[in-house]
């Protein structure tokens, strides 16, 4: 989430009382701005939305916006966030544990949670999956540094994956999703450090050039960053990256993409030895605390802040509700 953009103009039809059940076809739309490249296609999917009798309640997000007052009391039967991953995961945080169900619109840049469970971007497609309304139940992350608490969907890591975010920021405008390619391509001696892990009170130390921990498996263009990540097993995946350069972890993509696509053992063969296949240890856990001998910057779904290691993630078990077509095992990579 990085231009400024005009806000989209959105029809709001906004309850006059707090209903005493929730309306059949009542809906927020929480909208952020700030998020994409201003080619929003919102208030078509709106009209799409009012063609099937929805009711929407329109609110525009602002960096002072008090999100759980916002969505406090159950009034609405589904919660739509317009943003990037950041937004979506705010939005998720907010309603966990509600049972609300949750629609990440994909208007950022990446839309990688859209991405995870294959959202159309056709606005007329998206407000057909509200009007399907299936939903799925899946876990989220908390993550606690620098004294706060907040939410992730996706995942929130230290090292390389945030110095690539980084680099992409100024970017993302002109290049889209390509920008995070772009970036990490400049990346090729990453910085390494010593990292400690607590993963549900067990202590180990890595050398690492970053640690990723994931609830959901897929990054941009639906490549799987690992094998065997599941956002619905009540665990996180803790990936360590040892030191080398993004090629060494070739093998581990084709790894985890033959196995998305449940293709044999010869499939991409001539990746699978060499030096590259042990440049990542992956571990689960519930809770994990990852410290470093210097601070890194951490990246939470794609969202740079100030803060750096150490920090603690932990898994809220069935603590999301979100609106996809998928099963809970299409999910998985």
């Amino acid at each position: 989430m990085t231009s400024e953009t005009t806000p989209p103009t959105v029809p709001t039809t906004a309850p006059t009382t707090v209903p005493t059940t929730v309306p059949t076809k009542q809906a927020l739309l929480i909208f952020n701005p700030r998020s994409g490249r201003g080619d929003s296609s919102l208030p078509q999917f709106v009209a799409a939305l009012g063609a099937l009798g929805w009711m929407v309640e329109a609110t525009e997000l602002q960096p002072d916006t008090d999100l759980d007052a916002l969505v406090a009391g159950g009034r609405h039967r589904v919660v739509i966030a317009a943003g990037g991953d950041g937004t979506v995961s705010a939005l998720a945080y907010a309603l966990r544990g509600t049972g609300t169900p949750l629609l990440a619109y994909p208007a950022g840049t990446a839309n990688l949670i859209a991405q995870n469970l294959r959202l159309p971007e056709d606005p007329a497609q998206l407000a057909a999956v509200v009007e399907a309304g299936h939903s799925v139940r899946l876990d989220l992350g908390e993550l606690e540094v620098a004294g706060e608490r907040r939410g992730f969907v996706m995942t929130v890591g230290a090292g390389i994956d945030a110095a690539m975010i980084k680099g992409a920021e100024g970017l993302k405008d002109k290049l889209g999703a390509m920008a995070y390619v772009v970036s990490a391509m400049k990346q090729l001696n990453p910085q390494s450090t010593t990292f400690t892990l607590e993963l549900d009170g067990e202590r180990r130390q890595v050398e690492a050039m970053a640690v990723m921990v994931a609830n959901f498996g897929m990054a941009n263009f639906r490549l799987p960053i690992a094998a065997g990540v599941s956002p619905s097993d009540g665990l996180l995946s803790v990936l360590v990256l040892k030191p080398g350069s993004l090629l060494t972890l070739v093998p581990h993509l084709a790894d985890s993409l033959r196995a998305r696509l449940h293709l044999g053992e010869p499939v991409f063969s001539f990746l699978s030895t060499g030096p590259g296949r042990n440049t990542m240890e992956t571990f689960t856990a519930r809770q994990v605390t990852v410290k470093s001998a210097q601070p890194f910057p951490v990246q939470y779904d794609g969202e740079m802040h100030q803060e750096t290691t150490p920090f603690t993630a932990r898994i809220l078990p069935g603590a999301a509700c979100f609106l996809s077509a998928l099963g809970v095992e299409e999910l998985n990579t």
